[in-house]
């Protein structure tokens, strides 16, 4: 999708309500499963379109590092892009996370499908947080998951379900 229709589509999830940004996980400290840990920063959820299962089934981690910036000033700009990934075919939900102790942020996807994930990857949105990062330290990994088998990492209220790789 290009980032013109990402944008229009994220508007209107938003204006819908279908697109929500709830600060309840805003502070929490998560583990991630290479032993680092994030500060949530920022949560979006997005509701599935009808027909669609209510649990995701991909998750994306991707952590990187942003050249020339403070870490305090990424996190206002990382407001910027929203709208060009949430409004990507299967975008289900996002933390945001900073790991103050080396300046590296990792962001959390849930997406509806493998296949969604992996469109991700190579988005504009992907491209800019490379192209804006320090080279070399920007990694991902996508992640199936069983759609009925697991609660949502990323709605989930249980620090421990992020743990569910």
């Amino acid at each position: 999708m290009n980032p013109l229709r990402s944008f229009v589509a994220a508007n209107l999830a938003l204006f819908t309500g279908r697109l929500r940004f709830p600060r309840g996980r805003i502070g929490e400290v998560i583990t991630l499963p290479d032993g680092t840990r994030g500060r949530v920063f920022r949560q979006a959820l997005h509701a599935p379109a009808a027909g669609q299962p209510d649990q995701p089934g991909a998750r994306f981690h991707v952590r990187f590092h942003v050249a020339g910036m403070s870490p305090q000033a990424n996190v206002l700009f990382s407001l910027l892009p929203i709208p060009f990934f949430a409004g990507l075919p299967g975008f289900r939900g996002k933390l945001w996370l900073l790991d103050e102790a080396t300046g590296d942020f990792h962001g959390l996807y849930e997406w509806q499908t493998v296949a969604a994930a992996e469109a991700y990857a190579h988005s504009f949105a992907m491209r800019f947080m490379t192209g804006r990062s320090i080279p070399g330290s920007v990694a991902y990994d996508i992640t199936p998951e069983g759609i009925d088998s697991r609660q949502s990492s990323v709605d989930s209220k249980k620090p421990s379900a992020i743990h569910a790789h």
